[in-house]
């Protein structure tokens, strides 16, 4: 790594409906390049809650589409794969870098350790016993089993405090950019969900857990600069806060009606 520290975009967008919120995410995949772009940290909110499907789920499998609409919950689809998620009452996070920019790049699992290492600390940082799922598995059940619910399975690099998961993370790769998301719940909404699903997930309720519930309750714009401390001291960079550029914003637009406010991608997968 160089010996001055790397900078990165902090963009804050705050809380946006979900169609936008994908499509800003998609939007900073798209316009990074990969030898000549800063790298970025993202944070934002749901407003309202919504519910985001991996990029290979049959929505019609997972969800009760007919439910959501009568209820006024948006559905949309992420580029990253995985579970079903319900965003409400979190902080989110969205990365967007090149290999070179992160130790331990070139292996998927390498990377998720490296850029969930700061929400390890953080969680620390916190007061909280917080680990790896890797480093903590409970003796029962296994890591990296597939679910069609988000936050009923464990992966590797999951954040575990006790034996119940913290919000969820997805990594996607494109040639040389890595781009990672991921939910940092501030409040248990799992009851509000569980409705909607077709399949009620086994010991989602007892596996799963939220700061407030873990004694946490710091309004959002502090837990923010929790966050941010510990990505800058995990990865040991500097931060230049940015809004999106001009381009980011008219492509992220043009993304939102073409194809995140569109039943073809969210529902069926379809650009």
């Amino acid at each position: 790594m160089n010996s001055s520290p790397c900078p990165w975009r902090l963009i804050d967008t705050g809380p946006l409906a979900g169609p936008a919120n994908m499509a800003v995410d998609e939007a900073l995949l798209n316009s990074f390049d990969p030898a000549d772009s800063l790298p970025v940290l993202r944070l934002y909110g749901w407003e309202p809650p919504a519910f985001s499907l991996g990029k290979f789920q049959v929505a019609d499998e997972v969800l009760d589409l007919a439910y959501c609409r009568a209820a006024g919950i948006p559905v949309v689809r992420r580029v990253t794969g995985g579970g079903v998620i319900y965003h409400a009452s979190e902080l989110t996070y969205s990365i967007v870098c090149a290999q070179r920019h992160i130790p331990d790049a070139t292996s998927v699992k390498g990377a998720f350790r490296t850029l969930c290492g700061f929400l390890l600390l953080a969680y620390n940082r916190l007061g909280l016993d917080a680990s790896f799922a890797v480093d903590r598995h409970p003796g029962h059940g296994r890591l990296g089993e597939r679910t069609p619910f988000c936050f009923a399975g464990k992966e590797e690099y999951d954040i575990l405090v006790g034996c119940r998961k913290v919000g969820g993370n997805a990594q996607r790769r494109v040639r040389e950019t890595v781009f990672q998301h991921g939910s940092i719940p501030l409040e248990n909404r799992l009851s509000m969900a569980l409705p909607f699903l077709r399949e009620h997930p086994s010991g989602v309720e007892e596996g799963t857990v939220s700061l407030t519930e873990l004694g946490v309750t710091l309004p959002v714009e502090r837990l923010k600069g929790v966050f941010v401390e510990a990505f800058r001291e995990s990865l040991g960079v500097v931060f230049e806060e940015s809004g999106l550029t001009i381009a980011e914003a008219e492509m992220a637009e043009r993304l939102l009606r073409e194809k995140y406010e569109n039943d073809g991608w969210n529902r069926d997968g379809r650009p």
